[in-house]
Formats: structure tokens, C-alpha cells, sequence
């Protein structure tokens, strides 16, 4: 059975990715958040709750020992955020990090100048969070989901250096690809995924 460390577990998707492995996996969650009080365990016996900000050390230190992996998505001083993921993750000699990005980061979505970052600084921390993830000794998977919306798991993977596909994912999607990473042995080991909708063809 792995154990895994949730960061941001009372976001939008980090609840619909916590929902999809305790549904669909054997792991033991961690669930790490300033508010996880929010969030209703059903799965006692494999869910710990831990109420904590990632820039306190002892908090992270204390929730990162003895996992397996790490998924991150958060919002807000996302370089400060993952250098101090990374810090604690080398300190409790853990190896596997997933990390929610965002399209755009490297321009890589046609036709939509306002998706990419050369026309939207606000994708610059996504970035530059994103570099020192890869510059890290981790096994990384960063994910670049597109405009997140409702709806069943159906999605193309493009990695870096190809054109985005198109501009929307289901969260479900982005769920499954994590359930995936977790479950799969080697894949997606040091990849750079983008995730969208397929596009459907007329």
C-alpha cells in the first residue's frame, strides 16, 4: 500500500484527485491544508487530516515522513511553496513528486495568446515553479491542465515542446491521470505533461 502526501487537499481538484484514489486505489492519504477541517472523512482508516501552512517546516516535515509521493496544487507564491515541498521532501528522503501546473507555460497553446505566458504574466510563478521542480533529485511529473471544467474522464496527453490540443479538461481527467501515475509503474517518470479534452473530429 502507498502513502501519499496531498497538498492543497481542499481545493477544487485536489478533492476530486483525493476522491479518485481512495476510490480507486489502495493508497493512505495525507491530507495537508490550512482548512482540512472542510473536508468530511468517510475513509477513517485511510485518510489522516493534517491542518498546516506548507511555509511552516515543522508542519511539512512532520506530514512528509513516510510518504511515498507527493501531489501539490496550489495557488499563490508557488516558487516559495515548492522550494519548501522540495526541501522537505529531500530531508524525509522522499522521491516522487506530481505537480499541478498550468497550460501556457512554455506557449505552447495556438491560437489563444492570452493562454500563454509571453501575454499572461500571471503564469510566470507556474514557471518558474516548474523549472525547479525539473532542476530538482526528484521523479517528477509536472501536469498542465487546460481551463478545468465538470464532466466524465476522456483526455489527450501532449508532452513539453508539442502544441496543446485544446483548451479544456474535465477535472474527472485530470484525476485519472494522477490515479495513473500513482498506480503504473515508471510511467510518466520525468515528464511534463500537458492534459486537454480531445478535440472531436467533424
Amino acid at each position: 500500500m502507498q502513502k501519499g502526501l496531498i497538498i492543497g487537499a481542499t481545493g477544487n481538484l485536489g478533492r476530486v484527485v483525493t476522491q479518485t484514489l481512495l476510490g480507486r486505489t489502495t493508497a493512505h492519504l495525507t491530507l495537508f491544508a490550512r482548512h482540512v477541517d472542510r473536508w468530511q472523512v468517510v475513509e477513517k482508516d485511510r485518510v489522516t487530516l493534517v491542518k498546516g501552512d506548507v511555509l511552516d517546516e515543522a508542519q511539512l516535515s512532520q506530514a512528509m515522513a513516510g510518504q511515498d509521493f507527493v501531489f501539490v496544487a496550489l495557488r499563490g507564491d508557488l516558487p516559495a511553496y515548492v522550494q519548501a515541498i522540495l526541501s522537505a521532501m529531500q530531508k524525509a528522503g522522499v522521491t516522487r513528486v506530481i505537480f499541478i501546473a498550468a497550460m501556457g507555460i512554455y506557449d505552447e497553446v495556438p491560437d489563444e495568446p492570452t493562454a500563454n505566458l509571453s501575454h499572461n504574466p500571471a503564469l510566470a510563478p507556474y514557471r518558474t515553479a516548474a523549472d525547479l521542480i525539473e532542476v530538482a533529485r526528484v521523479v517528477y511529473t509536472i501536469i498542465r491542465p487546460g481551463w478545468v471544467t465538470q464532466g466524465p474522464v476522456a483526455y489527450d496527453l501532449t508532452e513539453r515542446g508539442e502544441a496543446f490540443g485544446g483548451h479544456q479538461v474535465s477535472l474527472a481527467s485530470v484525476a485519472d491521470l494522477v490515479r495513473r501515475l500513482v498506480t503504473e509503474p515508471k510511467f510518466g517518470h520525468n515528464a511534463n505533461f500537458g492534459i486537454h479534452t480531445p478535440l472531436i473530429k467533424r
